[in-house]
């Protein structure tokens, strides 16, 4: 029993020795440093090549680039706006590239007609996505503007409901959290930031949120924690006031649109009506009126 036990433990130890060792080559093998990750950390500290966006055309003044600034900055999108107007303009110029040289080796004979009609479209349609792109992110800003709007409504009418209570105002605004979603992370990283310095606090929560909304907000909560009296809950119900007020443009705006869409897929029926059922006639009309033609 004792030379089974002995040779049982024998075994247990060299297998894992064993498996040790094969796992310590096996990775020694494989494992690589990681340069990519390192040479990425280092483009982000000494930021974009300066020959890539004069090549682009960004320039710190141009109109383009600050337009995307304010785009970037009301979508949440943590983007440099040089890095982000450089990378468009380099795409539409690469699907340009792509869009004629598969053209020319579609006539050359290089590729087939299969390939080449099924390449096309999607050089186009990401051709398209990356000019159109403005208007996209503009819709994106007013859709996140308007949800913006509405959590910030919510969170000062808790705080007008707080009105005469002794919480300080970071304990006001801590028990308003659960009314959040959007701005939920800005939120809490102001609140994190508050007893560091609170004007910087409420300045880089503007700042990353990137709207008017969240300007005027910022602007209210600095003036009461200034000086908490009637007056400041006066404005923050006028901002409350303006805010519902914009919400009701919005969907002012929204079934405009809508009425639009409405008719245009009305004309629909109508125009396939006319192309079934009256053209035909019209043609035999034609016909018969050439015929009868001296």
């Amino acid at each position: 029993m004792s030379q089974i036990i002995y040779e049982a433990v024998l075994w247990l130890v060299q297998f894992i020795v064993g498996v040790v060792g094969v796992a310590y080559v096996l990775s020694a093998f494989t494992y690589r440093k990681p340069r990519w990750r390192v040479s990425f950390a280092n483009w982000r500290k000494r930021g974009p090549p300066h020959w890539w966006l004069r090549a682009a055309g960004c320039r710190a003044e141009s109109a383009a680039l600050q337009s995307r600034r304010l785009l970037l900055a009301g979508c949440g999108i943590r983007i440099e706006p040089a890095v982000y107007l450089a990378a468009r303009r380099s795409l539409i110029f690469v699907c340009a590239l792509m869009a004629g040289g598969t053209a020319v080796c579609g006539t050359m004979g290089m590729v087939s007609g299969t390939a080449l009609w099924k390449a096309l479209p999607i050089i186009a349609m990401l051709a398209v996505v990356v000019t159109f792109d403005k208007s996209m992110l503009d819709s994106f800003k007013r859709y996140r503007s308007d949800r913006i709007r509405r959590e910030l409504i919510a969170v000062m009418n808790q705080l007008i409901y707080y009105m005469g209570s002794r919480l300080h105002l970071h304990g006001k605004l801590m028990r308003c959290m659960p009314y959040t979603r959007i701005i939920r992370g800005d939120f809490q990283l102001m609140l994190n930031e508050w007893y560091y310095d609170a004007d910087k606090a409420l300045l880089r929560f503007k700042e990353r949120l990137g709207t008017s909304e969240g300007y005027s907000f910022a602007e209210t909560m600095r003036s009461m924690r200034l000086h908490e009296s009637d007056e400041v809950y006066r404005m923050l119900r006028d901002v409350l006031a303006e805010y519902k007020a914009g919400i009701e443009l919005a969907k002012a705006g929204r079934k405009e649109t809508a009425s639009y869409v409405l008719f245009v897929l009305a004309g629909l029926p109508i125009l396939y009506t006319f192309q079934i059922f009256l053209y035909p006639w019209v043609q035999e009309s034609q016909k018969l009126f050439e015929v009868l033609k001296p």
